[in-house]
């Protein structure tokens, strides 16, 4: 009787889906008017190219409605991922949580205001299949802002490429699409200050620039008030230059010229006074006047160490970047990911 033997069958192996080819970074901060329209036209530019995709959209503390719309998006779209900070830690730490989350292998950075328009991230995709590393977005025209907005981006655009040790291109913003090892190169940088539009530049790798028109704001209130703009100015130059760290020397030998002139101009004057009295007052002019300008010169060169210094004691803290209060959509693998570099 011959013998019959069951040959067990081969388990199978179930894989996970792979990680995306695109991941769309973009913070999102009391824009509920605009979030909606964001992610139909940011997927709708998409979904023609054929190949897997996310949203990864950072709620950086909304005071409005924009986190329970995130939540009701997500639950409709899985592809659209949500984190959601414990509190309101600025434009810059958004984009940083959303690259430590990211897994695409392009990552494109873009507002969720529609000042910059979804429908160019094609064409920075098609750059970066030429071979780019990075391919940032280049305003040609900026419709609907002011005449002080526009000159002073481009005052400030112009002044930190000459005084930084880093070439960062002209009339660019943090909307810009980078290479998976460029993205890895910035998540191992977790510096406080943070000026990412640098960052991305500084890191290095083979880049270039897609020309497009920005739109003017649909609804809501600008993010970059002028105080905001003045701080983020700061710590692009504090981050890439120590030109105001030299200016307070400059202005220390320029102080001295000028005091050594002033006291020759002084002696002069006195000496060619008719009367005491006239001699009297040329010296306490000149004396109010020399310390009025030397603790003038003083202040500003204190201010300037108290902003390195300040930095300085931000990172020896050793605070988190930031906090995240909820993540939607993301494995326990990719949070542990996420968490890791956080801790760094």
């Amino acid at each position: 009787m011959a013998l019959v033997t069951e040959i067990a069958p081969e388990p199978q192996l179930v894989t996970e889906p792979g990680p995306p080819t695109f991941s769309v970074v973009a913070p999102v901060f009391n824009e509920e008017a605009l979030i909606e329209e964001f992610c139909q036209r940011a997927i709708a530019a998409l979904e023609p190219l054929g190949e897997p995709f996310e949203l990864v959209l950072v709620n950086d503390g909304s005071r409005d409605r924009s986190g329970m719309i995130l939540r009701t998006i997500h639950e409709r779209d899985p592809r659209v991922r949500v984190i959601n900070f414990s509190r309101n830690f600025g434009h810059q730490l958004a984009i940083t949580a959303g690259t430590d989350y990211a897994q695409g292998r392009a990552v494109i950075v873009i507002d969720s205001d529609l000042q910059d328009p979804p429908e160019v991230i094609p064409e920075l995709i098609a750059r970066w299949r030429e071979g780019y590393d990075v391919v940032y977005a280049v305003r040609e025209e900026r419709e609907g802002e002011t005449w002080f907005k526009r000159t002073t981006a481009s005052a400030f655009y112009r002044l930190i490429a000459r005084i930084t040790n880093v070439e960062l291109p002209v009339d660019a913003g943090d909307f810009r699409l980078m290479d998976r090892k460029v993205v890895d190169a910035l998540n191992r940088i977790r510096e406080h200050h943070r000026f990412m539009r640098g960052l991305s530049v500084w890191v290095g790798f083979r880049s270039t620039g897609v020309r497009y028109t920005r739109h003017a704001r649909k609804a809501g209130n600008t993010k970059y008030p002028f105080r905001k703009m003045l701080k983020f100015a700061l710590d692009g130059i504090t981050s890439f230059s120590y030109l105001p760290l030299q200016l307070a020397t400059y202005l220390g030998f320029i102080v001295a010229a000028l005091s050594l002139i002033f006291i020759l101009v002084v002696f002069v004057m006195r000496l060619g006074s008719a009367t005491p009295q006239d001699a009297a007052f040329y010296g306490q002019a000149s004396t109010l006047a020399s310390v009025l300008f030397i603790g003038a010169v003083q202040l500003i060169s204190l201010g300037i160490i108290g902003e390195y210094v300040g930095r300085i004691y931000d990172e020896v803290k050793g605070r988190p970047l930031y906090i995240v209060a909820e993540a939607l959509g993301f494995s326990e693998a990719e949070r542990a990911r996420a968490e890791r570099l956080l801790q760094r």
